[in-house]
């Protein structure tokens, strides 16, 4: 989902260096194989995850929700060489994709996935992570941001995907819309989340980036 025109999309494109060939790849392959391709990262929205990873250095991330496997090679590719990655996704049907890409991006050893529920996986991680990127059931953010948030790290950051929704937050609410509701009650809980700072990125579909204090 793309929260401009296109010529606005086709400038961002072109301004934003290129992108690794495993993850056009990634992208023309969803495009091609899949139902919802617009449910994938693509090029922009990877770039800024790198930077985010590159900047952050990061041991351990969080990624909810996994599909083909475009943002977790996105940062896996721009993890320091003790980093790690475990991603989640409730999809079996995906699973042979997305790991095939992990191991064609040379980063099998660097990313695990893990099939399931996320808010029952979560508690049950010894780990704790410098960064959690949530892009999976919009109905469950807020049960994926509370799950995750004792696992954060001091310091530590969350990124939220699709925070604007196609434009879905600005319009008023509908009876039957529950992911609008659940992308709105999010941003609501987060924006009067006492323990983080957090800011809005028109990135996209919308990201929510927040650091916890």
């Amino acid at each position: 989902m793309i929260f401009t025109n296109d010529k606005t999309e086709q400038y961002l494109h072109k301004h934003s260096g290129e992108e690794a060939d495993i993850l056009y790849k990634i992208w023309r392959e969803t495009n091609l194989k899949t139902f919802y391709p617009n449910m994938v990262s693509g090029k922009v929205q990877g770039k800024f995850l790198q930077m985010v990873v590159q900047m952050l250095k990061p041991e351990n991330v969080l990624e909810i929700g996994t599909f083909t496997g475009y943002s977790a090679v996105a940062m896996g590719l721009a993890l320091p060489e003790s980093g790690k990655l475990i991603t989640i996704d409730n999809n079996e049907e995906i699973e042979t994709m997305a790991k095939g890409f992990f191991k064609e991006a040379g980063l099998d050893k660097k990313i695990t996935m893990m099939l399931g529920d996320a808010v029952k996986i979560i508690p049950g991680l010894e780990m704790e992570f410098d960064l959690v990127f949530i892009d999976a059931d919009k109905e469950q953010y807020i049960d994926y941001y509370n799950a995750v948030f004792p696992k954060v790290k001091s310091g530590g950051f969350i990124l939220a995907d699709n925070v604007l929704w196609g434009g879905k937050v600005l319009e008023p609410l509908t009876k039957t819309d529950k992911e609008t509701k659940g992308i709105k009650d999010f941003n609501k809980m987060v924006n009067n989340d006492q323990r983080v700072e957090k800011v809005m990125l028109s990135i996209r579909d919308g990201l929510y980036l927040i650091r916890k204090k």
